[in-house]
């Protein structure tokens, strides 16, 4: 024996519609506030903190002498130039996840996320 769908039934559908979508826009809104910062330090002390939804590029200075720069774009944060003789941290990939860090040691600066997602990787070995 079937039975139509009655008011009650409606009302019920349209109130399950609205929590849903009401749930939707509010996840989206509190995930917008939620956003990634670079975090630089320079021999263990704080320099300055960089949003990455801005796109900028920092000159990064220690006793006045520019030693890095850090380009940041579409939401990444890539070392494009340093004075250390190895540059392998503008070798080093671009980052924008949540614990991940460019690091030059000869310059003793670290970049690091705060904020942002989390990365996909707990570890990695080669």
């Amino acid at each position: 024996m079937k039975r139509r769908p009655g008011k009650r039934d409606l009302l019920l559908i349209i109130a399950l519609l609205l929590v849903c979508a009401v749930s939707a826009v509010a996840v989206y809104f509190l995930q917008s506030k939620n956003g990634a910062y670079a975090v630089v330090t320079i021999d263990g002390s704080a320099y300055g903190r960089y949003d990455l939804s801005k796109e900028q590029t920092v000159q990064i200075r220690k006793d006045g002498v520019v030693t890095n720069t850090l380009q940041i774009a579409d939401g990444h944060a890539d070392m494009t130039d340093a004075n250390c003789p190895d540059k392998l941290c503008v070798h080093q990939k671009a980052i924008s996840k949540s614990a991940e860090s460019i690091i030059c040691l000869p310059n003793k600066v670290v970049v690091t996320i705060e904020g942002g997602s989390e990365s996909n990787f707990d570890s990695m070995a080669r």
